[in-house]
C-alpha cells in the first residue's frame, strides 16, 4: 500500500495546486492582470510633458487627486511627442486599464489608436487639449479650458488700452507647440478680438514651443527683425518670462515700453504681473485633477457625462494679481 500511496499523493498533491493556478490565471485575465480585483479603478494617463510650470501644476493636481479619490493612476510623460502618447496609450489597452486619459500634443493624428481603445471597450477622456476627430463616439468627453474665449479676453483688453491710439500699434506674438489646440485656438481668439481696431497688427508670429527658453529665443529674433515692437501676446506665461528676459536684455522696460500679455496665470506669470512687468493674464487653471477623478468613476459606471466640460476661470490686472497672489496654488 505505502509503494502506491505516495505517487497517489503527489498527483492529488498537483493536480490542487494546478487547479489554483488556473483560477488565479482565469481570475489575472478578467481583471486585467490584477487591476480590478481589488474593486479599485485603473487610470492610465498620458501627459503631454513638463514644458512649463503650468504642466508641472497640472500633473501635480492630477496625482494628488487620484490618490485622495482612490484611483490607481499609471502615468506617462510623452515629452511632447506624439508618438510616445500613441504608444503609452496602446500599453494602456494591452494592460486593459478602465479608463484611458491624455492631454494631445497635438489636435490631429488620434483616430487609429482612439478607435483601438473603443474596440477594448476602455472609455476616453480628454484633458485640457482637445483632438480634431470627426468621430466623436471615439471619447466620452473633454475636461479643459475655453481656449478661444482665453484668446479673445488678452485681445478684447488690449482693445481697450489702446482704443485712442492714432497710429499702429506693431504686436509680435509668441505661439503655443505648433498644432496645438491651445495654440491654434488662442491665436483665433486674439485675431478675432483685435480685428475690432484696424491699428492693431500682429507683425511677427511664431511658436516658442510653451517654453521659457524658447520664448527667450524667439523674442530675441523679433526685438532683432522689428526695431519697434509695442505689443508682446504669448500663449503661454512661461514663453513670456522668457521673453522679459530678452526685453531687458535689449535695453527695453518690459511692461512699459513693451506691453506684455499672457495666458495661464501660474504664480512666476502673476509676480510679472504683480511688479509690473506684465500687463494682464488671461486664467487658465491647472487643477483639472478633482474633475478628472470624478469623471472617471462615471465614465466607468457606465454613466451618460456632458462632451465637454469647461473649467471656470478669470482675468488678472496688475492689482487684481496683488490680490490673489498670497493664496495663489501654482
Amino acid at each position: 500500500m505505502r509503494t502506491h500511496s505516495a505517487p497517489w499523493r503527489a498527483a492529488a498533491v498537483l493536480a490542487s495546486v494546478l487547479l489554483v493556478g488556473s483560477v488565479a490565471a482565469c481570475g489575472n485575465s478578467d481583471t486585467g492582470g490584477g487591476s480590478k480585483d481589488d474593486g479599485k479603478i485603473t487610470l492610465g494617463f498620458s501627459q503631454v510633458g513638463a514644458e512649463s510650470g503650468w504642466r508641472t501644476a497640472n500633473t501635480t493636481s492630477i496625482k494628488d487627486a487620484a490618490t485622495a479619490a482612490g484611483i490607481e493612476l499609471k502615468f506617462d510623460d510623452a515629452q511632447q511627442k506624439q508618438e510616445n502618447q500613441i504608444k503609452a496609450i496602446r500599453n494602456y489597452i494591452q494592460q486593459k486599464v478602465d479608463v484611458i486619459a491624455f492631454s494631445p500634443v497635438v489636435e490631429s493624428g488620434w483616430d487609429t489608436v482612439l478607435k483601438e481603445a473603443k474596440d477594448a471597450d476602455i472609455p476616453v477622456i480628454l484633458t485640457d487639449r482637445s483632438v480634431d476627430s470627426a468621430d466623436k463616439s471615439l471619447y466620452k468627453t473633454f475636461l479643459g479650458s475655453d481656449f478661444i474665449k482665453e484668446g479673445r479676453l488678452a485681445g478684447e483688453w488690449l482693445v481697450e488700452q489702446k482704443k485712442t491710439a492714432s497710429g499702429p500699434v506693431n504686436i509680435v506674438e509668441l505661439q503655443g507647440t505648433t498644432g496645438a489646440a491651445p495654440a491654434n485656438d488662442r491665436k483665433k481668439g486674439f485675431a478675432e478680438a483685435i480685428a475690432a481696431n484696424p491699428n492693431l497688427k500682429v507683425i511677427a508670429s511664431q511658436t516658442g514651443d510653451f517654453t521659457r527658453a524658447g520664448g527667450k529665443q524667439v523674442m530675441e529674433q523679433f526685438l532683432k527683425a522689428n526695431p519697434k515692437i509695442d505689443v508682446l501676446f504669448a500663449h503661454n506665461d512661461d514663453m513670456g518670462l522668457g521673453a522679459l528676459e530678452a526685453i531687458t536684455a535689449a535695453g527695453k522696460v518690459p511692461g512699459k515700453d513693451i506691453t506684455i500679455i499672457t495666458v495661464d496665470a501660474v504664480k512666476d506669470g502673476m509676480q510679472a504681473l504683480a511688479d509690473g512687468k506684465f500687463n494682464f493674464i488671461a486664467e487658465c487653471s491647472p487643477l483639472l485633477g478633482p474633475q478628472l477623478m470624478d469623471l472617471a468613476k462615471k465614465v466607468h459606471a457606465g454613466e451618460e457625462v456632458p462632451a465637454r466640460i469647461e473649467t471656470e476661470e478669470t482675468t488678472f490686472t496688475q492689482e487684481q494679481a496683488k490680490e490673489a497672489l498670497p493664496n495663489r496654488k501654482y
